[in-house]
């Protein structure tokens, strides 16, 4: 016991009280993360829509997401990283409050557009404050501490959301519109005098001197130039399209052909949330710097298409439980070190694009995720969508594999350019 106690305080250890915060505001902005998970068993149970309807909502949801993570990674290279998330997480909790009212399709599809648009323009916003605030050895489980209190409050989230959901659907906007609220008071009081949010004109400034000295060839690139990058975004997006199924069919899937009540639903997606707040942490202390990237990330992947397909192998409960274990196991193996790559392969001029391509690209996923889902488990049958997913799995995971490859073979020689540049810049 002693020495798994140990075991935790080394791989919490030695992380900056402003990445600890985040994560604090994160767990808080989690924990009322109800209405997400239930939305596709709401529209087709409380208001009524087939599940075509509500996989197309579900797909604009994705689309305000794009939108939503394009526009917040602009705003936080151009007014800072605490400037959006102060407005996204106060701004975007009030407009849960609007759905009490939205029963019409057409309004719940406009609703959940400007809901999604608000909400994501967090994720690349507090990604640059993360990368912001960590020290250089310490990013990656800089973001690990933020997942693990996303998981945390996603354990708990789901759980009671599905308690709520059995008295009320609407008490479910309630407790989101409070959680985000109060996430977004708990941000403005503890970084409203932090320095950290005042860094894009010194930024302007360092690569200004920097280009100066190096040359027009070395300037700072967009993310929307760097061709390497951006067939990373795109896989990265086809293995958000397989997990996001965790939001859209699978609770579908748990209500039409295992007939679970709420609350069941809730605590098999708590359990993925609880699985990697345990395990993650310690998994990147351990075996994160010791195993390359490219290796971790295909064998995620190739993890989750086999989740799905577990969920082929018969119908018992037990499957259930696998089948969401290993999903879990996924999601440590790879979203850890697929943010890592998005902050080396910036820097401080350019980090907000960078990550809210990086953010747009799982956006773009909870576009096609429910409509793609919900399209095959309705003309098909979900047999078919499991065996569908799990193909295009070991697609998904032979792509990553090679350009996560290329990408660590470049970092090297960008980490040398980089230090040159920064020692031209200061003599």
């Amino acid at each position: 016991m002693k020495r798994l106690f140990l075991l935790y305080r080394n791989a919490f250890g030695g992380l900056s009280r402003p990445a600890w915060m985040l994560s604090l505001v994160m767990f808080i902005n989690r924990s009322g993360a109800m209405v997400i998970p239930f939305l596709g068993v709401y529209l087709t149970e409380s208001l009524g829509f087939t599940m075509k309807e509500a996989g197309i909502i579900l797909s604009i949801y994705g689309l305000g997401a794009v939108c939503g993570g394009f526009l917040g990674g602009w705003l936080t290279d151009k007014i800072g990283h605490f400037k959006v998330q102060s407005f996204s997480l106060t701004v975007g909790g009030s407009l849960y409050l609007m759905f009490l009212f939205l029963e019409k399709f057409e309004h719940m599809a406009a609703g959940v557009f400007v809901l999604s648009l608000v909400n994501d323009m967090l994720r690349p916003a507090n990604a640059s404050s993360i990368a912001h605030y960590a020290r250089p050895e310490n990013v990656t489980r800089a973001f690990s501490l933020n997942r693990m209190a996303l998981n945390l409050g996603f354990s708990i989230g789901p759980a009671l959301g599905g308690m709520v959901a059995a008295i009320s659907y609407k008490f479910l906007f309630i407790g989101d519109a409070v959680g985000c609220m109060m996430a977004g008071l708990f941000f403005y009081i503890y970084f409203k005098n932090k320095q950290g949010h005042r860094t894009p004109r010194k930024a302007k400034v360092e690569t200004a001197v920097t280009e100066a000295n190096l040359g027009e060839t070395e300037k700072v690139r967009s993310p929307y130039r760097d061709r390497l990058y951006l067939l990373f975004v795109v896989l990265n997006a086809g293995f958000a399209i397989l997990f996001f199924q965790l939001l859209s069919t699978l609770p579908l899937y748990y209500r039409q052909v295992y007939a679970l009540p709420e609350q069941n639903i809730g605590g098999l997606l708590a359990l993925n949330g609880f699985i990697v707040f345990m395990l993650e942490m310690i998994f990147v202390y351990l075996i994160g710097d010791k195993i390359k990237k490219s290796w971790l990330i295909t064998v995620g992947v190739l993890v989750l298409g086999f989740s799905f397909v577990t969920l082929n192998l018969g119908q018992h409960i037990l499957l259930l439980y696998i089948a969401m274990t290993l999903l879990s196991l996924s999601e440590i193996l790879v979203m850890p070190f697929m943010a890592t790559i998005s902050v080396e392969r910036s820097n401080n001029s350019n980090r907000g694009s960078y990550m809210g391509l990086y953010t747009i690209s799982y956006a773009a996923a909870h576009v096609v995720a429910p409509y793609m889902g919900t399209t095959i488990a309705a003309r098909y049958g979900f047999d078919t969508l499991w065996w569908a997913l799990g193909a295009f799995a070991i697609v998904v995971s032979l792509g990553l594999y090679f350009v996560v490859k290329k990408i660590d073979i470049a970092a090297p020689k960008a980490a040398i350019a980089a230090g040159e540049a920064k020692g031209i810049a200061v003599g």
